[in-house]
């Protein structure tokens, strides 16, 4: 019996079941579609919450606007007149110190405690000061200054009931223009060291045993082995930990306003508490956007110069 001549179409292979030449294509099409599905919404936040608000704050510095009335073009005049602004200018002075204060303090106190956990203590007490230090973080800023401010209360303060067992005056905390600022950075530094605490904590763990072996074979201890061994090997965690400080203290707002409402005078006025004072007390939005705006360039300009600066400071191993 002859055989049926083929229906295949010359030049096309007959259909199997073990082909699956089109296939792959498919599945990179539909895994892109998934990828872009599972994006789309954090994309899209980005984009509506992040990108549209910077976009539009720095057009808003350009006009004059109170959120009744519409809009109205004023060129560069929010700027000309941020320039000659004592309170403006005030607030930036006492940002940078403040900065200056709190990081270094928040900085020695995080390593020292660091330092103390890490030295020969069983690891069940590391985890309980690991909590108890991290803890104040996990609260909310306005709660902890709420309940500080009542702390340093001049009159019915715990702080100066103490001093007064002791002999000692009572101490104006919130009341005089050289000790609020103190309390201010008192307060910070007291609820923001636990986060830099807990990378320190992980930096020192970090640090060969070996090393400190030979140390003390050679000889090194003390301030020598802090400023010669644990200082140069921790400092790619330093870094980290003061630009996240720096960013941090150049936003800090609740501290001062719930504190001293940042009085006495101007002693305690951050950047930003002016642009909440100028934005939703006074209704001048466009002139609080460019503060911001102004904020955020001496964000930029401060990290970037803080990472230039420690390129020949900081080493890894």
């Amino acid at each position: 019996m002859s055989a049926l001549p083929s229906t295949a179409p010359v030049g096309r292979r007959p259909a199997t079941t073990g082909d699956r030449g089109p296939r792959p294509a498919v599945a990179r099409r539909g895994g892109r579609l998934l990828a872009a599905c599972f994006l789309a919404p954090t994309v899209v936040g980005i984009a509506v919450f992040t990108l549209l608000p910077i976009v539009g704050s720095l057009v808003l510095t350009f006009f004059s606007w109170n959120a009744i009335d519409p809009p109205r073009w004023i060129g560069a005049d929010n700027y000309v007149e941020m320039v000659g602004d004592h309170t403006v200018l005030t607030s930036f002075a006492n940002t940078l110190v403040f900065v200056a204060a709190a990081v270094i303090l928040q900085l020695a106190v995080a390593l020292a405690l660091a330092m103390a956990v890490t030295a020969r203590m069983p690891a069940r007490l590391q985890t309980v000061f690991r909590s108890a230090f991290f803890f104040p973080l996990v609260l909310s800023a306005a709660s902890i200054s709420i309940v500080m401010k009542y702390l340093f209360n001049q009159d019915f303060g715990i702080i100066n009931h103490l001093l007064a067992l002791v002999g000692a005056a009572p101490v104006p905390w919130l009341t005089s223009e050289t000790w609020a600022p103190v309390t201010v950075v008192l307060v910070y530094v007291w609820q923001q060291f636990g986060f830099t605490f807990l990378l320190f904590l992980g930096g020192l763990n970090n640090i060969p045993k070996e090393i400190y072996e030979a140390a003390d074979i050679d000889g090194a201890i003390g301030w020598r082995r802090l400023a010669r061994i644990t200082v140069p090997l921790l400092s790619p965690t330093v870094l980290v930990a003061s630009v996240v400080a720096i960013i941090n203290a150049l936003q800090v707002f609740d501290q001062p306003y719930v504190l001293a409402r940042g009085g006495p005078g101007d002693a305690t006025r951050s950047v930003v508490l002016v642009i909440y004072q100028s934005a939703f007390e006074q209704l001048r939005f466009g002139y609080a956007s460019a503060i911001g705006v102004l904020l955020f360039l001496l964000i930029i300009a401060v990290t970037a110069a803080q990472f230039r600066l420690t390129r020949r400071f900081v080493f890894y191993q």
